[in-house]
């Protein structure tokens, strides 16, 4: 993610309507083939298309109302799921001999922050596409009620990607948050205040990433470069410490990501007199450093350090929009004004500290050695580049290409919702939680599958 430099109190952020433009589409759908091959993107691969199409021909029909749950592993994602809508459903359509009325597409909810750190024309883009923009660190009441419009009214299904954010893990879901699934009950509340009787269903789908022709050599190459930009000397090739060049190119791994994760523990300790243990395992120490990174965004904010560490990150994100992105900037007096800035620099650099906990918060440091394949060692050398980058202040920066990837896109069975919604009023909070427990099922079930057709290919 690109740093949002802040030079001082920025106006208020405002709600950026959804303004759904066919042109726009229409002109993103021919230029999807080059988006995907600028994103490294070859190939994409649709499992379950069949019943997607049937379900969305339904929604079109008025039959039920269909929500979307996507796994986000990857800034790729949008234009993958593009393909899906645009492309793959229509010609799955006409396979099966279904009418399916064109435009075949999906409105979504967005992270309002996108358009801060990718630029207004993003933001413009993502408007024009329907899309809606939601703070994840308050309640967004607008975005919300529009959300809940949508589902119950609008003429597509919600697309919601429930983890919130991205991991740039392919095997390893974060934690769902709940507003798909109360979405998802308050669209069977307004069916029924309507009078009407349309089903609710919840697909899962899941987004998955693998290269077409892994190559150890470029894996090796990325480990190079970032053993150099660590100061770390890679072990001799006879090592007997090391018996194979599969545990020679593991133990390259752990010593990059343990140099990387004592040079932060230097600079906390030296700049904000942290305590850290360096005898501690590497799963004790990185936690106690990711902890102690959002302990300082939150002291600084006056915030109560609970809930999960996503929702943590989205608190402190939104208590620094608030000291950034002010309503009353102009009614300040000069010296107000002057210390308002102050605030507001304070409060990026707050949020520095909460970024960078993001690239942290997704390393285990068992993933590879469960399964020590091509794709998760990119994945994990991907990020550790992504957080070097963004120490030495190249925060927008690509790391090394390492080769071409294709896009596994996998359908569940659809979750009827409907037949909770007597539970639901009976008890809300735990429907909601049964919900997004039997979501993340469906996620967890693409993986499986995913991973099985990837052995078998």
């Amino acid at each position: 993610m690109p740093r949002l430099h802040v030079g001082g109190v920025q106006p208020p952020l405002r709600f950026i309507p959804p303004m759904r433009r066919p042109w726009v589409r229409l002109l993103l759908r021919g230029l999807l083939p080059l988006l995907h091959r600028c994103q490294g993107v070859w190939r994409i691969e649709v499992a379950g298309g069949d019943d997607l199409a049937r379900l969305f021909q339904a929604h079109q029909r008025g039959e039920l109302r269909l929500l979307l749950a996507f796994r986000h592993p990857s800034t790729r994602d949008p234009l993958v799921l593009a393909w899906l809508f645009w492309c793959a459903l229509p010609r799955q359509a006409r396979r099966q001999g279904l009418r399916l009325p064109q435009p075949c597409h999906a409105q979504f909810l967005y992270d309002r922050g996108v358009p801060l750190w990718a630029g207004a024309a993003v933001g413009w883009l993502l408007s024009r596409l329907g899309g809606i923009p939601i703070q994840r660190g308050k309640l967004d009441r607008q975005a919300l009620r529009l959300a809940r419009d949508v589902a119950a009214r609008g003429p597509f299904p919600l697309a919601i990607a429930p983890e919130g954010a991205t991991n740039e893990h392919g095997d390893l879901i974060a934690p769902l948050e709940p507003g798909l699934a109360q979405i998802a009950f308050w669209t069977c509340d307004d069916l029924a205040a309507a009078g009407r009787d349309e089903r609710v269903l919840i697909v899962p789908i899941g987004v998955r990433y693998e290269l077409l022709r892994p190559s150890w050599p470029r894996i090796d190459e990325l480990l190079l470069l970032l053993e150099r930009q660590l100061g770390v000397a890679a072990p001799a090739a006879g090592d007997p410490a090391f018996p194979s060049p599969e545990a020679r190119r593991y133990g390259r791994l752990q010593a990059v990501s343990t140099a990387l994760l004592g040079a932060m523990e230097v600079f906390y300790r030296q700049a904000h007199g942290l305590v850290f243990d360096a005898n501690a395992p590497f799963v004790d120490r990185l936690a106690r450093l990711r902890e102690a990174m959002l302990g300082l965004a939150e002291a600084r904010f006056g915030l109560r350090p609970q809930g999960t560490l996503q929702e943590r990150c989205r608190r402190i994100e939104q208590a620094g929009w608030e000291r950034i992105y002010r309503s009353d900037g102009q009614q300040l007096s000069p010296v107000a004004l002057g210390l308002a800035d102050w605030t507001a620099a304070e409060a990026s650099l707050c949020l520095e500290h909460m970024h960078l906990v993001e690239p942290f918060a997704a390393i285990s440091g068992h993933y590879v050695a469960e399964a020590p394949t091509p794709d998760r060692y990119a994945e994990v050398l991907q990020i550790l580049w992504r957080a070097v980058a963004w120490i030495e202040g190249r925060p927008g920066a690509s790391p090394p290409s390492l080769g071409r990837s294709r896009a596994r896109l996998q359908v569940q069975a659809p979750i009827e919702v409907t037949e909770r919604y007597a539970a639901y009023r009976r008890d809300r909070r735990r429907s909601v939680e049964a919900l997004t427990a039997q979501v993340r099922q469906g996620l967890e079930a693409t993986l499986l599958q995913a991973g099985a057709d990837g052995a078998r290919g």
